[in-house]
């Protein structure tokens, strides 16, 4: 079973930057599209961002747009995620994973869709 492994959380004040990386532990994954989620406390997992196997086609929840970038490099088995102008509100727990068919995010993108994660990186926002 593919592992995946997240880094990169943190502290940051409002209009800050962070960038995850997530690291898989078998090239298997760069057939799939691979996606971020995220959770805060008292609310349900959200999608944030996914890419497809190829890195060409790219999804947003609309919070996100213009402000994060989501992208891979597959000769690393890496995904990435690049956040940008933070806000309290990104405050969560960001988890990557693998969807569970196929190499096309669904959009938006749905936790059941997806079946393999990491164990999630806590980023916070303070104001």
């Amino acid at each position: 079973q593919v592992q995946l492994v997240e880094s990169g959380g943190g502290s940051v004040q409002a209009g800050g930057s962070l960038r995850l990386s997530c690291s898989a532990s078998e090239d298997s994954v760069n057939m799939y599209c691979m996606g971020w989620f995220r959770q805060a406390p008292g609310k349900e997992r959200e999608g944030v961002a996914g890419t497809s196997s190829t890195g060409l086609r790219t999804v947003y929840v609309d919070s996100v747009k213009g402000r994060f970038t989501i992208s891979r490099d597959n000769d690393k088995n890496t995904l990435y995620l690049q956040m940008n102008s933070l806000t309290p509100e990104d405050t969560a727990i960001y988890y990557c994973a693998r969807a569970r068919y196929g190499g096309f995010c669904s959009d938006p993108l749905a936790p059941g869709d997806f079946a393999v994660w990491g164990q999630g990186t806590q980023v916070t926002v303070s104001s």
